[in-house]
């Protein structure tokens, strides 16, 4: 018996909203047509939970079968694949209201606003409520044969539809509850009545399901041989022994599971071993190394979920290609969501691999919807704290073999850890606390800033560093010699993303940061009165020089004035307080991004004796510029102009 579904008084336009959804699921919606195999075994086991729950209240639901499990059946010959449940069920009336209405109030405004951008992410269908409509994919027809249980056989319903936004009804007998979903696969999708096909796609989106998914069990049949060639073959001295048996593989009525049907991650991590956690990574990654070190928690609060987050040995060679995908697994109640779900960690952490899973997410979640939900980001601040929780506990071991692994991790990922300083707040202090530098006592990338504040010495009140294009350009740096003098260690920042994450960070547990080339340098208690008195009779002394300086270089310097910090060089520059330093106005042209006009400051060593010579030299116009583009090439900077700068070292040297 088949039936029209008949229309409320507005169902004129609301199937013209139908056949306008159907076009666009069958056309743009989906770039990967291998999502209808994840919303069919969705929905199947969603029907197989519905009736859980009912037979808690009516155990007669179970009608003598309480064994619940997914069944994928392919019958190539008619070209169909079948999605069988033993759940719910539904009658011709649900199959009515679930299957043929589609669209819910507000699906045209959502249709008018989805950007081409969206159409292609294959997880909006769920928004919709009709991720079964997903079938229509790679099927030209789906037929839906089911019975609600409970009720007598003869009251079940088969539904059939072309996917144009008309469908017909009729009842029919079916003994067994459930329903079958069966995909009548047009030409072009023939691939995926391979059995092969099905069943990887099952493991890769749907493995962890709690419930069986079985298909039917393929078994290899050797070829029989007649009297007549087993006589011929002894007659001849033949042998199969060592080789390939003749035969073909069957398949027949047994049926097997294929999918885990017990995530590793839903495991209690006693129960799993290293080998599996091992072995488990190299699945999810494809990396060939096994990982650095990993954490396995169950979170429990507010939201619910559970974590498997690894940290890998290498570094991916598009690690700095912030564009590229990263993230981690999403899973809502064991069912595969999406991969790269990057709104479940911070991008400093982007290195990070693993599985979330949660029950506190709807099955129909996209990326915008996490891009804006609350419980995402509870999740998120969760997994950071986690993994920086790990670091730490490896980067604070007295344990030779996890020193070992924080060596090997900072060395692989500390720069993008940096980038934590400008982009978690919340997390500043922790992320410091795992942050490791060179310095001025030892090459080696092993100092922390609490090292360094156990070696500061009496009456030392900051913690100084410098940032330099490499280590050699810091420890040649004119800006080390007064700390060298007295002994004081500096923290040597040599990698681009130091000028840029200090910038973010004052001071370390209660002790200000002080970079060595910004502002004027105060020792404080490091500085005794002798030195004070000599530093002020210079400033008097000098008064005229660099006044007369200020006149000379005019816009190339901020400003000009005498050095207490230099021993062995005749002047430097140094940033003013508040500006960029050069190597931050370098890596924001490098970027693209406008940069401010900033002009150094000179100062100059009243000890030295090319400084002293200024007082009295004739061509002090010339000398003036030469010892500013010296200061200037010392840091590691360009000359505007080497051309004027070699005429006129030239022209001293002739003199």
């Amino acid at each position: 018996m088949s039936n029209e579904n008949k229309p409320e008084p507005k169902k004129h336009s609301f199937e013209a909203e139908v056949a306008q959804l159907l076009h666009l699921v069958t056309h743009s919606l989906y770039s990967n047509s291998d999502i209808f195999v994840r919303e069919l075994v969705s929905n199947a086991s969603d029907a197989c939970d519905k009736l859980r729950f009912e037979a808690n209240q009516n155990d007669a639901l179970y009608e003598g079968d309480s064994e619940l499990r997914i069944r994928i059946d392919i019958d190539k010959d008619a070209k169909t694949i079948s999605f069988i449940d033993n759940g719910i069920g539904m009658n011709e009336a649900d199959a009515i209201e679930h299957l043929g209405t589609i669209a819910k109030s507000g699906t045209k405004a959502f249709l008018e606003k989805l950007s081409d951008a969206q159409k292609q992410d294959g997880n909006l269908i769920g928004q919709f409520g009709v991720g079964f409509y997903s079938g229509f994919i790679v099927a030209d027809t789906i037929t839906v044969e089911s019975r609600k249980a409970g009720e007598p056989a003869s009251q079940g319903v088969r539904w059939v539809s072309d996917g144009t936004g008309e469908f017909t009804t009729e009842t029919i007998e079916k003994p067994t509850r459930g329903t079958t979903v069966i995909l009548h696969i047009t030409d072009e999708h023939s691939e995926y009545l391979d059995r092969h096909k099905i069943k990887s796609l099952v493991n890769k989106y749907s493995d962890h399901i709690s419930l069986p998914i079985q298909m039917r069990k393929e078994v290899w049949q050797e070829e029989e041989l007649t009297d007549a060639q087993k006589t011929a073959n002894a007659e001849a001295g033949e042998t199969t022994k060592g080789e390939m048996p003749q035969g073909q593989m069957i398949t027949t009525d047994e049926w097997e599971t294929i999918n885990q049907a017990s995530a590793l991650w839903t495991r209690s991590p006693s129960e799993i071993t290293d080998e599996e956690y091992k072995e488990f990574y190299k699945n999810l990654t494809y990396d060939y190394d096994e990982p650095l070190t990993w954490t396995h928690n169950r979170v429990e609060g507010r939201l619910q979920y559970t974590q498997l987050l690894y940290i890998p040995k290498k570094a991916p060679f598009d690690l700095y290609q912030r564009e590229q995908k990263h993230g981690l697994k999403l899973y809502v109640k064991r069912v595969f969501i999406m991969d790269d779900a990057e709104q479940l960690l911070p991008m400093y952490l982007r290195f990070v691999k693993g599985v979330i899973d949660t029950a506190d997410l709807p099955l129909n979640v996209s990326r915008e919807i996490l891009q804006e939900s609350r419980d995402v980001k509870s999740i998120r601040d969760g997994n950071a704290r986690r993994i920086l929780t790990v670091l730490a506990s490896l980067a604070n071991s007295d344990e030779a073999e996890k020193q070992e692994k924080y060596k090997q991790f900072y060395a692989e990922f500390g720069n993008v850890l940096k980038e934590g300083l400008g982009e978690d707040q919340s997390n500043r202090d922790k992320i410091a606390r795992l942050l490791r530098y060179a310095t001025t006592n030892d090459d080696n990338v092993v100092t922390s800033f609490d090292d360094y504040k156990g070696r500061m010495k009496d009456g030392q009140k900051a913690i100084y560093y410098l940032t330099a294009e490499n280590l050699a350009a810091a420890k040649a740096s004119p800006q080390l010699e007064v700390f060298k003098k007295k002994g004081i260690e500096v923290i040597l920042m040599t990698n681009p993303v130091d000028e840029w994450a200090m910038n973010f960070m004052f001071e370390y547990d209660g002790t200000p940061l002080q970079n060595i080339a910004k502002g004027a340098v105060d020792l404080g208690d490091l500085t005794d009165e002798a030195e004070k008195e000599e530093a002020k009779k210079a400033e008097e002394t000098f008064k005229p020089v660099v006044e007369k300086l200020k006149g000379v270089l005019g816009s190339r310097a901020k400003d000009v004035r005498v050095s207490n910090r230099l021993v062995d060089s005749p002047a430097l520059l140094v940033t003013a307080d508040g500006e960029l330093s050069p190597q931050m106005i370098q890596m924001l042209k490098q970027m693209g991004q406008p940069v401010p006009e900033s002009k150094p400051i000179l100062e100059v060593n009243p000890n030295h004796p090319l400084i002293q010579k200024l007082e009295s030299a004739e061509q002090f116009d010339d000398l003036a510029q030469v010892i500013f583009d010296q200061a200037l090439l010392a840091e590691g900077g360009q000359l505007e102009d080497p051309a004027a700068y070699l005429k006129r070292v030239n022209a001293l040297l002739m003199k």
